[in-house]
């Protein structure tokens, strides 16, 4: 989480813009927003937030919020790929967005060319859907997430990387010690095996080709090693407990598996 403190060090008089995404995209963690709108407004400065991860997830008000700029994106709401959206407080006429295409001065002169009707329908719909379900997925998601969390820290040498509590529902990042990310996941994932159908991740898909580190677990305080031993579940409305049954017990199975293999 933000340390709301070394912001404030950071906020001058000449501060223009200070953007911090609302859910962290790795260990779902919700940021304090308001609290940093407020700041970022008090030295006069514009407060952008990348609130793709939380939309349709969590209820996003940007008058509440005292969001300035906001972009999400379809496909974290299961609108197709391809769709996002970029929304501009237009209070007092202060910011001017540079045309990101230029040609026909489509949307108010931000991005020209040929609008795409199918994707933008639907996303509205996404998101008409999403504010109506999401109490129900909250309950359902968040009971899955909880009970697939629960049994793989009762793995020796597991724990919950980021805040516990304050973060989005479906999301868990979880360490692993001692054992290496990259062959669990190819170990959950070995199409010779039962468990074929597991996808997980040990960073975002925005950094997918990176050797490095996750940045956000480094920025958590772990070491190379442990950041390189940690895996984030993220769940979906379609999952099921039949399916939390058989990911929990393939893991289980290959972290013994590696680890009698390091010894």
């Amino acid at each position: 989480m933000i340390d709301i403190g070394e912001l404030k060090s950071l906020l001058r008089d000449d501060t223009i813009l200070v953007s911090v995404m609302l859910a962290n995209n790795e260990t779902g963690v919700l940021q304090p927003i308001k609290e940093i709108a407020d700041l970022s407004h008090g030295v006069g400065a514009l407060f952008m937030s990348d609130t793709t991860q939380a939309v349709g997830k969590i209820p996003v008000n940007v008058d509440e919020l005292g969001i300035d700029l906001l972009c999400l994106s379809g496909h974290k709401l299961y609108a197709p790929k391809g769709i996002g959206a970029l929304f501009i407080r237009q209070r007092m006429n202060r910011i001017k967005i540079p045309a990101l295409l230029h040609g026909g001065g489509h949307e108010k002169g931000v991005r020209s060319g040929t609008l795409n009707v199918p994707g933008i329908v639907a996303l509205g719909h996404a998101c008409e859907i999403a504010k109506k379900e999401l109490p129900k997925n909250a309950i359902q998601i968040g009971a899955l997430r909880d009970y697939l969390e629960n049994e793989l820290l009762k793995i020796e040498g597991t724990s919950v990387n980021g805040n516990s509590s304050s973060r989005l529902f479906n999301t868990t990042n979880i360490l692993f010690k001692g054992v290496d990310s990259d062959a669990l996941i190819m170990g959950l994932s070995n199409p010779m095996n039962i468990f074929s159908t597991i996808a997980v991740s040990n960073g975002s898909a925005c950094t997918s080709s990176s050797i490095e580190p996750s940045h956000v677990l480094i920025g958590l305080g772990l070491d190379e090693i442990s950041a390189f031993s940690s895996i984030r579940f993220s769940l979906g409305r379609f999952n099921t407990i039949n399916e939390i049954h058989i990911v929990i017990e393939a893991v289980k199975s290959n972290v013994s598996i590696l680890r009698q293999m390091s010894n």
